[in-house]
């Protein structure tokens, strides 16, 4: 008898959007509550601030591991234990009596950013293509929609109680998302999934070479970029992901294939995640800024921690409005249309925000179209990923995209606080100046990636015309 998968039950595919949003709940634990956790702990905020980089660590390295392992036959039994484990983390960050065990936690939570990708992989197995690509948009785009709930939630928690309320809601939240996974998500290992020898080199390899160039991103402004110690870890990094090339290029069974990531289309997925990664963040983080900033500086909002976090709801907004509208018109038009679309809307709000960012309708117009722009073309990276991997290459080569945007965002990070710190101010925050130029920065990343994907969809089109 031929194995076959077992069909997808009812709430299947609502239980792969509700785990899936633990990332963006986990993830809204981490910028708002900086300040907060540098006051709770008696730290400065630069040493609180390593709340974010190990985050960001531990998820660039287990990620592609992640991504690889769920193209195996055991996708349900990872998803579960993923969720354990951030479940463990937000329960040690909770009650972690000092920062060394509350950092422990947060990196056990950096498992967060391999959790979409999971439920992708999961989609793609057990739907029909048809069924799948609409989930899969939907799933790709959880984490900019979930930031209209998750931050809300963690700003009303911290001021209202502390930030420990706002962790013990975080481990709340996945344990009912691992409840679902186990209650409607197909048990047993696939019968059709492949059973390949897991490429334990070029994992070491990638998550060394991921975690050293993050680390030199982070750090770099703190450690002076021409500083020995930046140039090392910058060395490490370099010589280590192309041992990693090298070494994907010669196994059989890679981590990652990278024949398969040098397809046109997945090609163009993974330039776009680098470019709006960069750009994502810095709108966000600097939009931030600028709310949750006293009014004396010039351009800050002054909004009560309570209500910053509302300040995401329009891009949650906008985020699921690209979302329902991508999904509407891929029958009329191809995927790849939507990449240079969300990149031009993205464009719009950046110049929005660095013409006018002192007003409050202004901010959140901005970050409505900022989040339209997100949604369109995250909704249309992992579709075109999808379609031109198989199905058991598609977890890895999902993550994989994961990965890159979280080094785009990293480095939206690194440009943002060195064009911040190049504008000092006698407050804590930096001058009107420095806000506008960051602003700045964010508009020509938008647009060149705009110019870009535009160049490349002329050139596809007149190809296609000679042929």
């Amino acid at each position: 008898m031929t194995p076959h998968r077992r069909p997808a039950p009812r709430w299947f595919v609502e239980a792969l959007v509700y785990a899936a949003l633990t990332s963006s709940i986990v993830s809204s634990l981490g910028m708002l509550l900086v300040p907060s956790v540098s006051a709770e702990f008696g730290i400065p905020v630069s040493t609180a601030q390593w709340m974010l980089t190990a985050n960001l660590l531990v998820g660039a390295v287990a990620t592609p591991i992640m991504g690889r392992l769920a193209d195996g036959p055991h996708t349900r039994r990872l998803l579960l234990t993923s969720l354990g484990v951030i479940f463990l983390g937000s329960i040690i960050a909770t009650v972690a009596p000092n920062f060394t065990v509350f950092l422990i936690g947060r990196a056990m939570q950096g498992l967060l950013y391999g959790t979409v990708p999971i439920t992708i992989a999961l989609a793609r197995r057990h739907l029909t293509f048809t069924e799948s690509q609409p989930t899969i948009s939907t799933l790709s785009v959880t984490v900019s929609v979930g930031m209209g709930l998750g931050y809300p939630l963690t700003g009303i928690l911290a001021a209202t109680f502390d930030l420990r309320a706002a962790f013990a809601f975080a481990a709340l939240f996945v344990a009912t998302a691992a409840f679902g996974v186990w209650r409607f998500i197909p048990a047993g290992p696939d019968p059709l999934a492949p059973r390949t020898p897991f490429d334990i080199g070029g994992a070491l390899l990638l998550g060394g070479g991921l975690a050293a160039l993050l680390l030199w991103i982070s750090e770099g402004q703190i450690w002076g970029w021409g500083s020995a110690t930046a140039l090392v870890v910058l060395v490490v990094a370099l010589n280590t992901l192309l041992f990693w090339i090298v070494h994907s290029i010669r196994t059989l069974h890679p981590l990652v294939n990278l024949r398969a990531v040098r397809r046109p289309e997945v090609l163009l997925a993974n330039a776009t995640a680098i470019g709006l990664g960069t750009a994502m963040y810095i709108g966000l983080s600097i939009a931030s800024l600028v709310a949750q900033a006293p009014a004396d500086t010039g351009f800050g909002l002054a909004v009560p921690l309570m209500w910053a976090g509302f300040m995401m709801a329009p891009l949650s907004a906008g985020s699921l409005v690209a979302n329902r509208t991508v999904r509407a018109l891929s029958r009329r038009y191809d995927m790849a249309v939507f990449l240079p679309v969300g990149a031009a809307v993205m464009t719009v709000a950046s110049v929005l925000l660095w013409l006018r960012h002192g007003d409050f309708w202004t901010l959140a117009i901005g970050m409505f179209l900022f989040g339209a722009g997100i949604g369109s073309g995250y909704a249309a990276m992992p579709a075109l990923i999808a379609r031109s991997v198989a199905v058991d290459q598609l977890g890895s080569a999902v993550s994989f995209n994961q990965v890159l945007r979280t080094v785009g965002g990293a480095v939206g990070a690194a440009l943002s606080a060195a064009v911040l710190a190049a504008h000092p101010s006698d407050s804590a925050y930096s001058t009107d100046e420095g806000i506008t130029m960051a602003f700045g920065v964010g508009v020509i990343c938008c647009a060149t990636v705009m110019l870009a994907l535009v160049l490349h969809a002329i050139a596809g089109r007149r190809r296609r015309a000679q042929q």
